[in-house]
């Protein structure tokens, strides 16, 4: 235990005191460990802090504090800051909360002092309207306080709940995060991991091991690359932790400091009516060839430029932050180059909660369809594709931001009207001449409809081909949804960045009333 305060003379011995107890604080517990923590590829808190903070804005809070604990050896040791450093920033001059552990101390296992401090930085960003930014390296409850850590983390998962869509949260996983620590990232808008030095788990590849016989490397049970391509825990996984750690920096950039406000607009260098004559050659006017969405995205987009999230996960859906003439929208996408962009579980999943997240933090949602229908299958069905289905169309009927939808090419059945569909909500309905907006494909139609004559006939395969070509005739056309007042305008595929440039202007100062209640009860 650091030996107690002297008794100073006067002010400036006192200050002189406090400047050497500061000092200790800084370094952290030894050298040695600092090593160590450099050793595995890690950085300190306090140095993954000045990445992400702007150049000597840090103000750190209750540094000094310690824990009290007695027993297991923890009152001979009770170092500066309990393995938990806390404080408020900037990024790009607008005020950041982050809370950092310190993995040389305690592991960064989380105790009674070591948990107070983190409600308090959380109950400092709820009620300064600011973004939270947890940076995670800790080995979970300290075992030594025993049910006082895992309190702890009850406090943590409250106050995650009570900020969900009043401040962006984002959790950086720089390390191990095990058991009901795990929750806490869980909760939070965005998860960032580090490949090789973070892994999320709830229960250890021993535990696993030793219930089911199942053996497998730390990595391979909850690494970045799992969390970030399977399990859809993570969604953003880099290579270190200074790129990940600059593009926290990038999202935050993109986002509003709170559901009060609207996303910061910056001055563009891209032309608000700039023509895309290469969108012309993009889409393929048959249906059934593949293209890669990312490159209609970035052809409209300013600059070219955009986030995508969860990029490795349910890569038949694309959702991406971006910007147009200056103004955050996020955009969610059929990728034809995935399972032919078709909706199934985990689609769904993924952009109901973009659009959700969209919604709480007043960022206007862009739709482009291109979708065959729902993934058939019995692994589907089984696994609940109407239910999660349905949290996709929740996600949007809820939905009061700015809604722009897009049809360039198919837009068949349920799938159509769960993608922002006029008759659920959107603002406006845009189609370029390509679109083909039905029930179903025209060969699955024909089959259907004209089943009997096709059977009947001396060369049923002519007779397809012929009611197939009725069929797309009749109710495929481009024209037939506009012609009923189900898409607002049919558009040069060119012109698209300038009409939805125009059209975002119009919408900038919509309002939208919900209906009185508590909250709805959303599908699970």
């Amino acid at each position: 235990m650091d030996e107690a305060p002297g008794e100073p003379i006067d002010a400036r011995g006192r200050t002189a005191e406090l400047r050497e107890i500061r000092a200790r604080a800084l370094a952290g517990p030894s050298e040695k460990a600092t090593a160590a923590q450099h050793a595995k590829g890690k950085l300190t808190a306090r140095e993954r802090i000045e990445l992400l903070l702007d150049p000597g804005s840090f103000r750190e809070v209750e540094q000094l504090r310690r824990h009290r604990a007695q027993g297991f050896g923890l009152e001979a040791k009770n170092p500066y800051t309990d393995g938990v450093v806390t404080g408020w920033g900037t990024v790009e001059g607008r005020t950041v909360f982050v809370y950092a552990h310190d993995f040389r101390i305690f592991g960064g296992a989380l105790g009674e002092a070591h948990a107070t401090k983190i409600h308090k930085i959380m109950d400092m960003a709820i009620a300064a309207g600011a973004p939270l930014v947890s940076l995670n390296d800790g080995a979970g409850a300290r075992i030594q306080e025993g049910v006082s850590a895992l309190a702890g983390y009850g406090g943590i998962f409250q106050r995650n709940t009570r900020a969900s869509g009043v401040i962006p949260q984002i959790s950086v996983m720089l390390g191990p995060c095990a058991g009901g620590a795990a929750y806490s990232p869980a909760l939070t808008d965005f998860v960032f991991m580090v490949r090789e030095t973070s892994q999320m788990f709830i229960t250890g590849p021993d535990v696993v091991k030793a219930v089911t016989g199942e053996e497998i490397t730390q990595n391979g049970l909850g690494g970045a690359d799992v969390h970030a391509e399977t399990s859809g825990v993570c969604h953003f996984a880099y290579d270190d932790e200074e790129t990940c750690i600059a593009e926290v920096r990038y999202l935050l950039s993109l986002l509003p400091q709170n559901n009060r406000e609207n996303p910061p607009r910056v001055e563009p260098s891209d032309a608000p009516d700039r023509r895309g004559e290469v969108l012309l050659d993009l889409v393929p006017a048959d249906g059934n060839r593949p293209y890669d969405m990312t490159k209609v995205i970035e052809e409209i987009v300013d600059d070219g430029e955009y986030l995508e999230v969860h990029e490795r996960w349910a890569r038949n859906i694309i959702c991406a932050l971006a910007r147009l003439d200056g103004q955050v929208v996020g955009i969610v996408a059929n990728q034809p180059q995935s399972l032919a962009g078709v909706l199934d579980i985990e689609a769904s999943e993924k952009a109901a909660r973009f659009v959700q997240m969209c919604d709480a933090f007043n960022i206007p949602i862009i739709t482009f369809l291109d979708v065959p229908g729902f993934l058939p299958g019995v692994d589907q069905e089984h696994g609940g594709i109407i239910r999660h289905g349905a949290k996709l169309l929740y996600a949007y009927c809820n939905a009061t931001v700015p809604r722009i939808s897009l049809i360039l090419r198919k837009a068949y059945g349920g799938a159509y009207i769960v993608m922002d569909s006029q008759s659920i909500g959107a603002d406006l309905t845009y189609a370029w001449p390509t679109n083909e907006i039905a029930v179903m494909g025209a060969e699955g139609a024909a089959n259907v409809i004209f089943r009997r004559q096709i059977a009947d006939a001396e060369d049923p395969e002519a007779m397809r081909a012929r009611m197939v070509k009725e069929y797309k005739s009749e109710l495929m056309h481009p024209y037939y949804a506009a012609e009923r007042g189900l898409v607002d305008d049919v558009i040069d595929p060119a012109e698209t960045r300038e009409v939805l440039v125009r059209s975002l202007a119009m919408l900038h100062t919509k309002h939208a009333d919900l209906p009185s209640r508590k909250h709805g009860n959303p599908p699970q």
